[in-house]
This record gives C-alpha cells, structure tokens and sequence, in this order.
C-alpha cells in the first residue's frame, strides 16, 4: 500500500491522531456487506462512515483484520476497498510502527452552491425527511426505553458535548450526524442504526447545500440538550417528543430552502 505523503497540520501535530469516539460508533454503524459487490460495498460503507463523522478527520482507522470482520469480507476484498478511498482522498496509509490508516476527509463546509446539485434527487430527498420523521423519533424512544449502561451514557454524553462545542460548520455538521447515530447504537437495534445511517447520509448532503444560519444552530443545540436530558432521564415520550420537534424544525427548514 503506498505511504501516505503528508497530512494538514492538524493531523501531523499527531495530538489528535489515534482511536476515537468512531471505533464505538463504528461497531453498530458498519454492518455485514450483502450481495455480490463486497468492493463497492464496502466503500460505501467505509465512505459514508467518514463522511458522517462517524470516524473524524485525524483519527486511525480499526485494523484492517477488525474491519474485514465487521464487514464480512475478505481481507484482500478490503485492501482495495482502501484503496479506492486513498484515491478518492478519504484516507492515507503509513507503514511500518505506530502506522496505520488514517482519516484526511476534509468535510465540505455547508454553502447554497451545493443546492442545484440535489435536483435530480428531489423526489428522494423529500420522502427522506418523511422516513426520518418516523424512524429518528422512534429511536429516541427505545434509547430512553434502555436501561443504558454507563459506557452508553458515556457515548451520549460525549457526542453531545462534541456537537454542542463545534464552532466550525463543516465540523458541527459532522458532529451532529454523530449524535443521532449514537442514539440509534443506544436502542441496540441494528436495523435502527442502518435506517438513522441511511437517513443522515441524506440528511448531510442536504445541510450541506445550504447557508449555515446561526439561528438554526442554536435551536438545535438546544433541541439536542433536551433529547439527551431526556434520554438519560428515561423519558421515552419526552425523547420522541422533542425528538419530532426537531425533525419537524429541520425539515421545514430544508424545504424552505431546498425547493
């Protein structure tokens, strides 16, 4: 595999290179590829796992060996899987010790240019706030319905102090997505993980595509404090509850400014 060149500062500092919120997050996002495209598969996966968030700019990547198994494939299948995101420039590969394959994704910061780009994937979209108006709320549900151990408390807890602490757009989109997928990985649900994956996959181009409004931003920090508080405070009604709002308040934004 070739050896990465060079990363920005911010990974070469090495400060925050290493195992991240992702390798929890990962576990319940990645899922057995199925079908007879293992490659294509697996890049898609890998992909929209970096892209989300899910495995931040700086971090490495699980071994190879732990990736090959999460996925259900060969490892050889994953090499080239790796590959094309090294090529696609999603990830850079050391050798040798203290190496290993790390994140170089730079998330696109959100802007209007992006909007005319999702016409054809209108229809698409549309149906994507609907779906999400059903399965996000519902998630938040069964997470407060879940005697959740501390190690799950812990990922909320961190998720949300990520996305509440993001000043930086491209960074706080990020660490929303995370958000809402560690409480689709609290239900312990996998089919729930991979709808919320499917969901916040669209969701991200969407966000993505228009201006950042400061307004907005607030209103949902704000949203996401009182769906954690009542997460922990096992509140399943409270959690749906908020949860709609926020869907609700989202899509009518997007539908603002997307049509």
């Amino acid at each position: 595999m070739p050896a990465a060149s060079h990363l920005d500062s911010r990974v070469d500092r090495g400060a925050e290179v290493g195992p991240g919120p992702g390798w929890e997050l990962g576990d319940s996002v990645l899922r057995a590829v199925r079908g007879h495209h293992a490659f294509e598969g697996c890049v898609e996966q890998l992909a929209t796992a970096i892209r989300l968030g899910v495995y931040p700019r700086g971090t490495t990547l699980p071994p190879e060996r732990e990736l090959a198994e999460r996925l259900g494939v060969s490892r050889a299948t994953l090499r080239e899987a790796m590959a094309g995101l090294r090529a696609a420039e999603f990830v850079q590969t050391t050798r040798g010790r203290g190496g290993g394959t790390v994140v170089c994704y730079r998330p696109r910061r959100p802007s209007a240019r992006g909007a005319r780009a999702l016409g054809p994937r209108s229809e698409h979209l549309r149906d994507t706030l609907v779906f999400r108006r059903v399965v996000e709320p519902g998630a938040a549900y069964i997470a407060a319905s879940r005697k959740l151990g501390v190690a799950e408390r812990d990922l909320l807890v961190a998720a949300h102090d990520e996305v509440a602490g993001a000043t930086d757009p491209a960074e706080h989109r990020q660490a929303d997505s995370r958000f809402h997928l560690a409480i689709a990985a609290v239900t312990d649900s996998a089919l729930t993980v991979q709808s919320v994956t499917v969901v916040q996959a669209d969701l991200h181009d969407m966000l993505s595509a228009i201006p950042v409004l400061a307004v907005n931003i607030e209103h949902s920090d704000r949203q996401h404090r009182l769906i954690l508080g009542a997460v922990l405070a096992s509140e399943p009604t409270r959690a749906r509850r908020v949860m709609e709002r926020h869907c609700d308040d989202t899509a009518a934004l997007l539908r603002g400014l997307l049509t």
